[in-house]
C-alpha cells in the first residue's frame, strides 16, 4: 500500500494498516483520523505524537500484539538461517547454538512473569546472542523502566513498519 491510497481508503482498510504496525487500538484511531498525511515524514510525526501520548493500558494492548518469544522450536526456526551467514559475517556475529536459544525462551519468560508483560525490543538485525544479552541486561529493570522501555521500543517497530508505506 502507498500513502495515497491509505490516505484515500474507507477506515476499515486503514484500520488494518494501521494496526498492523501498532495493536493498539486507541493509537490507530488516532492515525485513521489524522488522514490524509501530506507526506511520509508527516505521518511518522503523526505516529510519534499519537504514541506519546498513549497510557500504560494502550502500550500493554500494543505489546500483546507481539508474538511471545518463548518456544524454544520457533525461536531455533527464526535463527536457523544466521546459521549460514555466520562465516560469512563479521566474527562478532555468530549462529544461534541451542543453548542460546534454550535460554532466550527461559529468561523470556522469567522476564514476563517479573514484569506482566513480553519483553519487548526493535529486533531487527540482532542475533539471537544479541537479544540474549538485551534481555539480560533488561530483566532487572524496575517494572516502570520497563514500561518505559518497551514503550520506546515499541515506537521504533511501528516506525518501521509504518515506513515501508510510500
Amino acid at each position: 500500500m502507498n500513502l495515497h491510497t491509505l490516505n484515500t481508503s474507507g477506515c476499515e482498510q486503514a484500520h488494518e494498516v494501521f494496526f498492523n504496525c501498532c495493536s493498539a487500538e486507541r493509537w490507530t484511531q488516532l492515525m485513521i483520523d489524522s488522514r490524509p498525511f501530506s507526506n511520509q515524514a508527516d505521518m511518522l510525526q503523526h505516529a510519534k505524537n499519537h504514541w506519546a501520548a498513549m497510557q500504560e493500558s494502550d502500550w500493554l494492548e500494543a505489546f500483546a500484539g507481539h508474538p511471545k518469544i518463548g518456544d524454544v522450536n520457533s525461536l531455533k526456526e527464526k535463527y536457523a538461517a544466521t546459521r549460514g551467514l555466520a562465516g560469512h559475517e563479521q566474527s562478532s556475529v555468530s549462529a544461534a547454538d541451542d543453548l542460546v536459544i534454550e535460554k532466550l525462551a527461559h529468561h523470556n519468560a522469567e522476564y514476563e512473569k517479573i514484569h506482566g508483560f513480553i519483553f519487548i525490543v526493535f529486533a531487527t538485525g540482532k542475533s539471537a546472542e544479541q537479544m540474549l544479552a538485551l534481555l539480560m541486561d533488561r530483566i532487572h529493570n524496575t517494572r516502570l523502566q520497563e514500561l518505559h522501555n518497551a514503550a520506546a521500543e515499541q515506537l521504533k517497530i511501528t516506525l518501521l513498519r509504518l515506513d515501508k508505506i510510500q
